[in-house]
């Protein structure tokens, strides 16, 4: 890990270090906005389902009935619904519409920092699991927020649910709703493999850190970039990131703001953008010198920290720069950091899953 150049800021927040990775799949591509649409549908439908009655219960447990059918398209359904919609005077011409800001998703998650603990090691379960209810609409208004005197209404507007942008990253998601979505996406998959009498997988989460570099190198251990060499220009003299080339001519690299993602071509691993269009949320907390300390096998640094927290404790690692940000965030070694509570436009994130295997070998020895 760390820089493979002269670090020319003296910043000495990435130092050079040899480490080792245990097997695991990423997305080879930053979530988008269609995938994201479909976490948003299901809580809008879950949350409409129990306001219309369609629950069923097992053994004093209450779960949605998802074969009731809800039609939206009927009127009176709205009228069903009114604990989700906006109060008559933020209505904008007196139509229905969902409030965003009730689409919570409940989540349970087994929290293991405080389970590790010697002193806890007796106490029951119940200690160790958090439940809470986490709003999960993108910020939409980081489009405005993020650029002073700049016309970005439309993306406002239009660029989470227009068709156009389907299947361009989903930005204006903070840490805390990417690692929802991921906790979504494992119960999701947990219950279809459940259903179908098969094993169950480990759970999907934000990369480690480390893990996102290993992944945006491509097996160049050497190579300051996703691509390889020294250069952002291909010997065409053609850009191979989204990014801010020169002095901010945007759209000179195909893309003024952020483009598909699954544009230009992929790093040896088959990765898409690890380097530009959006920056990517890691799971670790960002410490200046965290290399000197963490562990060289498989290196993490997590902690749970409340939005409460001193700025400096909420502050998260991400990786890859952005469509916004100069070519120096595009190197595979250089880190930075946002805080844990702010959506911004330039910001998404992908997932990752553990192998479930000792060896590579272990595929050999079955055949």
């Amino acid at each position: 890990m760390g820089p493979n150049d002269e670090d020319v800021n003296y910043s000495f927040t990435a130092r050079n270090k040899s480490i080792s990775i245990s097997g695991f799949y990423m997305d080879a591509t930053e979530i988008t906005n269609n995938e994201y649409r479909q976490f948003v549908n299901w809580v809008t439908d879950s949350m409409a389902h129990v306001l219309m009655g369609h629950v069923k219960n097992d053994n004093g447990v209450d779960y949605v009935d998802w074969k009731q059918k809800i039609n939206w398209k009927d009127k009176s359904t709205y009228e069903k619904l009114d604990a989700m919609m906006y109060a008559p005077e933020d209505r904008l011409y007196g139509r229905l519409e969902i409030d965003v800001r009730k689409l919570k998703y409940h989540e349970e998650r087994f929290n293991w920092d405080r389970a590790k603990l010697r002193e806890n090691k007796d106490k029951p379960r119940s200690q160790f699991i958090d439940r809470k209810d986490v709003p999960i609409y993108p910020d939409t208004l980081c489009w405005i927020r993020d650029f002073s005197y700049a016309y970005n209404e439309p993306m406002t507007r239009m660029y989470f649910w227009h068709p156009a942008f389907d299947n361009y990253p989903v930005v204006g998601v903070n840490w805390h709703q990417a690692n929802t979505f991921c906790e979504w996406r494992s119960k999701f998959w947990e219950d279809y493999r459940t259903s179908k009498k098969q094993f169950t997988e480990d759970k999907f989460q934000l990369p480690s850190e480390a893990q996102w570099e290993y992944a945006a190198r491509g097996g160049r251990e050497q190579a300051p970039y996703p691509w390889g060499g020294y250069y952002i220009r291909n010997k065409k003299g053609c850009l191979l990131a989204n990014f801010k080339p020169g002095r901010g001519n945007y759209p000179e690299d195909g893309g003024f703001y952020t483009v598909r993602a699954d544009a230009y071509w992929p790093n040896d691993y088959g990765l898409y953008n690890m380097a530009g269009n959006v920056a990517e949320w890691t799971m670790d907390i960002y410490y200046q010198n965290a290399y000197s300390f963490t562990s060289d096998m498989n290196p993490y640094l997590r902690m749970d920290v409340a939005d409460n927290a001193p700025p400096k404790m909420k502050r998260k690692t991400i990786r890859g720069g952005s469509w916004k940000d100069i070519g120096h965030f595009l190197q595979n070694g250089t880190r930075s950091y946002e805080y844990q509570d702010s959506a911004k436009s330039y910001i998404g994130f992908r997932c990752t899953i553990a192998f479930l295997s000792r060896s590579k070998n272990d595929f050999n020895k079955r055949k």
